[in-house]
């Protein structure tokens, strides 16, 4: 049994199985508190994390002294970060700047380009969702549909919210 733990601005990994075992540390992570993280669900060693320092980060663990990819694109804390289970370069990020960002990673995706035709897409935000009045706390991908996702603010604001169409046929045609 594996589980990982985020502990002040540090991220750990532990295994059971290795008699309680730290396995693997990110060291000062984030600048101030780590508030969440998430594993690529396609990719494995790859997790995001985000903090209070208004970044969202990703690591390879197996390489835990810089993130490969860093991105600063709140004004305030980050609370949630969440992949896209079926397309592993879309991030959805929730903020108390009471944003929410569809970002694209897809320099560390896992899916490859076979044809020499079809353009990577870039890293970056894709598109700001800012409907909330409050910060925003929790943000989850739909299980049922791959382009829905839902975010949760403090004042009990639940918006849905979907994929733009643009950033959906790139990504499929």
């Amino acid at each position: 049994l594996q589980f990982t733990t985020a502990s002040d601005s540090s991220v750990r990994g532990w295994d059971l199985r290795a008699g309680n075992k730290q396995v693997w540390v990110i060291e000062n992570a984030h600048a101030q508190l780590v508030r969440d993280l998430d594993f690529n669900p396609n990719r494995q060693y790859y997790l995001g994390t985000c903090g209070d320092d208004g970044c969202s980060k990703f690591w390879d663990f197996r390489k835990p002294g810089e993130a490969v990819v860093s991105r600063s694109d709140h004004s305030h804390w980050v609370w949630c970060l969440r992949y896209n289970h079926f397309h592993d370069q879309l991030v959805l990020t929730a903020s108390s700047d009471c944003v929410v960002l569809l970002t694209s990673v897809a320099s560390i995706a896992s899916e490859p380009i076979d044809d020499d035709t079809k353009v990577r897409m870039e890293d970056g935000v894709l598109a700001t969702y800012d409907q909330h009045e409050d910060s925003v706390y929790c943000v989850e991908w739909s299980s049922a549909d791959p382009w829905c996702f839902a975010s949760l603010s403090y004042d009990g604001r639940l918006l849905l919210n979907r994929v733009p169409k643009s950033h959906k046929y790139s990504i499929l045609i």
